[in-house]
């Protein structure tokens, strides 16, 4: 019998082989939740730790999550997961998706899809009315993705929904995408995961397997709830173009936010949001001295070739700043450097990126290697452009927040939902954009309220100390990591925490009520995050177990700590304006990560999580409390427990 909540099966497929098999979700779902959670026991299981990246050992893990198929909650969203050959080491990494695909492999009947193995010649898995085939798909390769998707779909019908790589993917860049309806992209290096195993799409087909909710009318009373103090006037979008683009929901939001999209040729629909519609915005700007569409075409050029905007951001300043140095030049480069902004440049240096063309090989293997090989002045310019070690964008500084730094150094990529946790509340207080001074709309004391709130202590909201940034980060990521097993939206999910916390919402609504309400387990908030925290370390389990060196493995690019922060270098807080003691207006201009004290920070994190504070390793009993026996024994066996 299907579990209330869940679609009641995850389906495996070997390309080795040809092979599927299923297996029961409620082998799982009590523990891990779904998406984050189940995709992490998965790989745990499947993949060995000396698997690489590219190899067939690796899994490519497609998971939703038991609020996926209930509207109303912005719960539509869902996740990818696999070795990434994107970071420094290759690790487990994930990517958040949204729009219709998860929802529709939940239809199918599957809460996740785990590929294993080659296939021998270009292939798509193609899922409906219970069948699983795989398909020949010789006649896709080398298409973009937008192609492929639109070939798929002439040949299977429009009730279809595709998951698909483009040429950058097939070429195995360590910083491809994958692309899904809607313009869903999933970065972290996942697309070369799916061309390395020759799966050019994975297709699936509408279905009629509607998950079913424990309590119906609890469901509906929480989602008319939500609906009656939803706004009634969107906020203006950042991402909007006038005459253009327009307002977009996502598939079963029911919510919405600021999301853009407008209409392309034959049909197509593109999306303008976020980090992935200004990827060149700046560049653009300078050069034609005003926004434009340049920078639309910039996102589709990303999106078609299958490469990560976020990479891709931080690589065109990198760019910019060695050609203005003169350590670069456009003979050597083959690449118009003195048209930065312009169409021309951003179209040649996607091709060449996507197939290893002169200098676009350098390049293709990431904006760190490709500093290495220029030069020592070369690699000073990465602090001006570059968060990670995967060479993702620059964002949310830890110079700034300090609570950023545990976040980013724990992780194996770009945490975006969980460095939001953090972002949103500060820019709630510096007015959203607007023109008022800080703390007019949002105060330091509410500020302080939430992070007493969620945060474990007002004094997590005071950023001249690193005192109470530990508990911060700790309760953060387990609240993060049960949202991402859910899966919701962090955009929703995050703003109506904070005015939760503050009373200043009817909206009520909290995840652990709508869990409860959908699978009928009745947990209230703690018991959620609890078991985000069993999530949380059994990823930790993972990277520990591929290599992560622990402590040593748990740091922060050098520039954090050696080079001070500079004024404009924050995309939305040019100032560095944060709130100190007392509420006090303080600007984090001239500030590094100090190491001595970012250390001690991490020892009392490792302490609050129940690990050996030495070492960052866990601890028997910790992983045994949180039910990860198992674990705890396989981390024991290869000397990677306390």
């Amino acid at each position: 019998m299907t579990e209330f909540g869940y679609a009641g099966e995850i389906l495996k497929v070997d390309l080795s082989d040809g092979k599927t098999t299923k297996q029961p979700t409620a082998d799982y779902a009590d523990k891990f939740i779904g998406g984050h959670g189940i995709a992490a026991r998965l790989y745990w299981e499947m993949v060995p730790p000396q698997a690489g990246a590219l190899d067939p050992e690796n899994c490519f893990i497609c998971a939703n999550g038991p609020v996926t198929g209930f509207p109303g909650f912005a719960g539509f969203r869902w996740k990818i997961f696999g070795k990434s050959p994107a970071g420094d080491p290759e690790s487990f990494s994930y990517a958040n998706l949204g729009e219709s695909w998860g929802a529709w492999l939940k239809y199918a009947g599957y809460d996740s899809l785990a590929v294993q193995g080659k296939a021998d010649k270009p292939v798509y898995i193609y899922i409906h009315d219970d069948k699983v085939e795989i398909r020949d798909a010789s006649h896709l390769w080398g298409q973009t993705t937008f192609d492929a998707s639109d070939n798929l779909k002439t040949e299977l019908g429009k009730n279809v929904s595709v998951l698909a790589i483009g040429p950058a993917a097939e070429n195995l860049i360590p910083f491809a995408i994958v692309l899904a309806e809607g313009g869903a992209s999933g970065s972290g290096g996942l697309g070369a995961v799916m061309g390395s195993k020759n799966l050019k799409a994975i297709v699936v087909a509408a279905g009629n397997k509607r998950p079913v909710a424990a309590d119906p009318d609890r469901v509906r009373q929480l989602v008319d709830r939500i609906a009656a103090t939803k706004p009634r006037v969107p906020m203006p979008s950042l991402w909007a173009v006038p005459g253009l683009t327009r307002d977009h929901t996502c598939y079963g939001c029911g919510i919405g936010c600021s999301r853009q999209v407008y209409d392309g040729e034959n049909g197509r629909l593109y999306k303008s949001l976020c980090q992935a519609s200004d990827v060149y915005g700046a560049m653009v700007t300078r050069y034609l001295g005003k926004p434009d569409g340049v920078r639309l075409q910039a996102t589709r050029l990303c999106d078609g070739y299958g490469i990560d905007t976020a990479v891709m951001q931080g690589m065109i300043e990198w760019l910019d700043a060695c050609y203005q140095e003169g350590l670069i030049n456009e003979k050597e480069t083959g690449l118009p450097l003195s048209r930065i902004g312009s169409p021309q440049f951003i179209e040649e240096l996607t091709r060449k990126i996507t197939y290893r063309e002169g200098f676009g090989g350098t390049l293709s293997r990431g904006t760190i290697a490709a500093a290495e090989s220029v030069g020592p002045k070369a690699r000073e310019m990465l602090s001006m452009c570059i968060a990670t070690r995967g060479g993702e964008k620059k964002d949310y500084d830890p110079r700034l927040f300090i609570t950023t730094g545990l976040i980013y150094a724990t992780e194996p990529r770009r945490p975006i939902q969980q460095l939001h946790e953090v972002c949103m509340m500060l820019m709630m207080w510096l007015g959203m954009g607007g023109e008022g001074k800080p703390g007019e709309f949002f105060t330091a004391e509410n500020l302080r309220q939430v992070a007493a709130r969620i945060w474990g202590n007002a004094i997590a909201a005071d950023f001249s100390t690193y005192e109470g940034k530990a508990l911060a980060a700790k309760k953060l990521q387990d609240r993060v990591f049960a949202k991402e097993s859910l899966v919701v939206c962090d955009l929703r999910w995050t703003m109506t925490q904070a005015f939760r916390a503050l009373g200043g919402t009817d909206d009520t609504v909290t995840e652990s009520q709508v869990f409860s309400a959908i699978t009928g387990k009745d947990t209230d908030e703690p018991g959620l995050y609890n078991i985000g925290e069993r999530i949380f370390n059994l990823q930790r389990a993972i990277l520990l177990r591929q290599g992560w060196q622990g402590r040593q493995g748990d740091r922060l690019l050098d520039y954090y700590h050696t080079v001070p922060l500079r004024k404009g270098e924050i995309f939305f807080n040019h100032d560095g304006l944060v709130p100190g003691r007392d509420g006090e207006v303080i600007s984090q201009i001239g500030k590094v990560v100090d190491k001595e004290l970012f250390e001690n920070m991490k020892s009392e994190y490792y302490e609050l999580r129940g690990w050996d504070a030495l070492t960052g390793l866990p601890t028997k009993a910790k992983l045994e409390e949180l039910q990860l026996n198992d674990v705890a024994a396989d981390l024991a066996g290869r000397g990677l427990l306390k």
